[in-house]
């Protein structure tokens, strides 16, 4: 039995630190926004009208 208690207690543990990180990339670090251009070539644009 003693080892399916560290068994539990290292899957706990791990999954603290896995929670852990999430939750300070979701908090702790900012996205920096940045503008996107894409260019459609015209004969694509015109195939979809028809």
């Amino acid at each position: 039995m003693p080892t399916l208690t560290r068994y539990i207690f290292v899957l706990l543990v791990l999954g603290g630190l896995g929670y852990a990180a999430v939750w300070a990339l979701a908090n702790k670090v900012e996205p920096t926004p940045h503008e996107i251009t894409i260019r459609l070539p015209s004969d694509k644009i015109d195939q979809a009208d028809h």
